[in-house]
């Protein structure tokens, strides 16, 4: 196996496409076309993740957060980033990052607290803008069936809950074949009419090279004819933060109580309690004090995030309480995300967690 095939399972669960403008996901290090001998995940990159790697024959290294953020104009070792990635060059390790592009789906980093917490009802906080497009194209009457079905399972054809969604209407399709061609119906040369349906399928965008493959290969036309459209509708299954709902309403101790625990955090900054039971909690892993106006409109009881700067504190109003569980804490289950990804593709391979804590905040008690 090569470090390809374990980049195209990591892009197919979270395109590369969703990640931000600011951001630095993808190889950082490394030739896709080496035979891996072992994957380590882990949140971050240090020289301590890249020695273990090492030490345990794992020639690529998966974390979430990408050790090269901003461009380097020398590589001297003069900080811990430089020194990271001249050890990985000098041991042949690839170093690969899945960071927004992870944040930004529903089932990632923040679906994975979402897990833990036991949220239902999910939805994405703030949903991406253009993510959707259509797909208009033309079969003849008895083959409609079987182009849906390949045009579904590429990915298309999905609306919140429901899936193999699709508009299709009758009418007449008119076309004169040329003196090269070899028309499924109709003869060469002559103007033939034939009975067709129109089928209409929305997709979101990272998939359009997959869909228009599975409309050529199971249209029978020589050259099927489509037209591919971006809509302004909102795609709720990408974006920044998730909301959910509680099975169970608890009072606001006894949630933080159990946040403490579950995330096994050794203090929690928050906000003034309202006194209030939670029932509605959004969450964003990391930093996410950008996203406070959409949690206030969707009516959330909590909004655990992490980096909160103390005036960003007063934008609660009073309205939800904001817990801020620390940036390390609120992903470092990521790793385990990351793991099961890959692990349920490749169970017989050699998987592994590190064992290092990156956490590069302590607390005195």
């Amino acid at each position: 196996m090569k470090i390809k095939d374990i980049i195209n399972v990591l892009e197919n669960f979270a395109p590369p496409s969703l990640q931000e403008e600011y951001d630095n996901a993808g190889l950082i290090t490394g030739n896709k076309e080496t035979t891996c001998t072992g994957i380590l995940c882990a949140l971050d990159t240090t020289e301590a993740v890249v020695e273990e790697a090492i030490k345990n024959n794992c020639n690529t290294v998966v974390a979430h957060h990408p050790v090269v953020f901003r461009g380097l104009k020398s590589i001297t070792g003069r900080n811990y980033v430089e020194r990271t990635i001249i050890k990985a060059i000098k041991h042949d390790i690839a170093i690969y990052a899945i960071h927004t592009n992870l944040d930004n789906i529903l089932a990632g980093v923040n679906g994975k607290m979402a897990d833990l917490l036991g949220l239902v009802d999910r939805r994405v906080l703030l949903p991406k803008k253009d993510a959707l497009k259509k797909l208009f194209t033309y079969v003849p009457r008895d083959h409609a069936g079987q182009l849906r079905k390949a045009i579904w399972a590429a990915g298309a054809g999905h609306i919140g809950n429901y899936s193999e969604c699709s508009f299709n209407t009758g009418g007449q399709g008119t076309f004169r074949g040329g003196e090269e061609t070899n028309p499924f119906v109709g003869r060469r040369g002559e103007l033939h009419t034939e009975e067709e349906i129109k089928v209409e399928i929305i997709f979101p965008y990272w998939l359009q090279q997959q869909v228009i493959n599975a409309l050529t290969n199971a249209h029978p036309y020589e050259e099927p004819a489509y037209d591919i459209v971006a809509l302004d509708n909102t795609f709720d299954r990408v974006g920044a933060g998730l909301t959910g709902i509680l099975p169970q309403p608890v009072d606001e101790k006894t949630f933080l109580a159990q946040l403490k625990s579950i995330f096994k955090l050794s203090v929690i900054r928050h906000t003034a309690l309202t006194g209030r039971t939670v029932k509605t909690v959004s969450l964003c892993g990391g930093a996410g004090s950008l996203l406070i106006s959409n949690v206030l409109r969707t009516g959330s009881d909590m909004f655990i995030t992490a980096d909160m700067k103390y005036h960003e504190f007063f934008d609660a109003e009073g309205r939800v309480v904001i817990a801020d569980i620390g940036h390390y804490e609120s992903e470092q289950f990521t790793i385990d995300l990351i793991y099961d990804i890959l692990r349920e593709k490749f169970p017989t391979f050699a998987v592994l967690k590190t064992a290092v804590n990156t956490n590069p905040v302590f607390y005195y008690a």
